[in-house]
């Protein structure tokens, strides 16, 4: 794959029609970023713009292994075509949905309270911050501290500083030590939140 990396779009694209589904990887890979983020911010709901992006991925695959790929050297713009194109969809087929509508012309969807959160999703958020207080216990007094009282107080750094007894800068210090040394926790227990 590292050979890949080197490769341009068009030779990528030529190799995975012979073939190498490590050539589409790449292509993927390196363009990802910028076809996601462009989805994102037109549909502005990270779940809708997984799915979407999953789709463009899809709709360009079939294209390709299909032969009808015809944009030499122009692999991104097309690829972004496509993903406007399925957003654009979204929107149109969103827009001919019927609202349904309560007797003061309000869409029920407006009126309906839906914010409760699930059994299964408090279960995660309680499992999520069951970990993070064991992590959080792992860490040295001060880095605790700092982040306890910033996140679960909410309390300003210059409150802490006074707080604590220290400067505002030994404050945000001990913060980013402490946030540092949760992240290594966290790759080195394969810990996801």
């Amino acid at each position: 794959m590292k050979s890949l990396c080197k490769n341009t779009d068009h030779e990528l694209i030529h190799s995975f029609m012979d073939g190498d589904m490590n050539a589409l990887e790449t292509l993927v890979v390196r363009h990802k970023d910028k076809l996601y983020t462009s989805i994102l911010f037109m549909v502005k709901d990270k779940y809708l713009a997984e799915d979407i992006f999953q789709d463009v991925l899809i709709k360009i695959i079939d294209t390709i292994r299909g032969g009808r790929y015809t944009e030499e050297g122009k692999f991104l713009p097309w690829a972004m075509r496509i993903a406007h194109n399925l957003c654009v969809d979204h929107f149109r087929k969103v827009k001919r949905t019927p609202a349904i509508k309560t007797s003061d012309d309000r869409d029920i969807f407006e009126v309906l309270n839906f914010t409760e959160d699930s059994a299964e999703t408090k279960m995660m958020k309680r499992q999520s911050h069951d970990r993070v207080r064991r992590m959080l216990d792992l860490l040295p007094e001060d880095q605790r501290e700092v982040i306890i009282l910033r996140h679960y107080a909410e309390l300003s750094f210059k409150e802490i500083a006074a707080l604590t007894n220290c400067s505002i800068n030994t404050a945000l210090g001990r913060m980013r030590y402490g946030l540092i040394n949760l992240r290594k926790m966290m790759v080195e227990k394969q810990i996801s939140l």
